[in-house]
């Protein structure tokens, strides 16, 4: 046998246009109440205020926006538009990290957040859920996730 050379030939990784923002991520937080009720209003400004000071506290985040949807049901995303809108900003390339209180607050049904972690993981943009210190850009974050959720 002659002598042979094996040269492993690595993939270069795509990186999504929201990646090549001088190499910081670009982060946007997601919040949500389920009634218009005037406690659950001030919930809805805590969540934003604190996530728009926590994301631009990072030097290495870019803040994008928080979306916040006001009493709405976290049972199905389907009328919840500053989420839809979120997830659209993710696929056109704006977001590459969500922030987000718990899988409660992203969504109430398994299927869906299985579903939309899925699809968004497939364009390496990563949610995470800060109250299960989830981040579901993994396979033991997409088990955790099945199993809290189905709780």
């Amino acid at each position: 046998m002659a002598n042979r050379r094996i040269t492993k030939v690595e993939p270069t990784p795509k990186i999504p246009a929201a990646k090549q923002n001088k190499g910081k991520q670009m982060v946007a937080a997601y919040a949500r109440v389920s009634t218009n009720m005037e406690g659950q209003q001030g919930s809805i400004t805590a969540q934003k205020e604190y996530y728009e000071q926590y994301i631009k506290s990072k030097p290495e985040w870019k803040f994008v926006k928080i979306y916040a949807d006001a009493g709405a049901t976290g049972t199905s995303y389907h009328k919840r538009e500053a989420f839809n809108r979120m997830i659209e900003d993710a696929f056109a390339g704006k977001i590459n990290l969500i922030l987000t209180k718990s899988i409660s607050r992203f969504a109430r049904n398994t299927v869906d957040t299985l579903n939309i972690v899925r699809k968004l993981r497939e364009i390496d943009v990563t949610i995470y859920f800060e109250r299960e210190n989830i981040y579901t850009n993994d396979a033991k974050g997409e088990f955790l996730i099945t199993l809290l959720s189905s709780l």
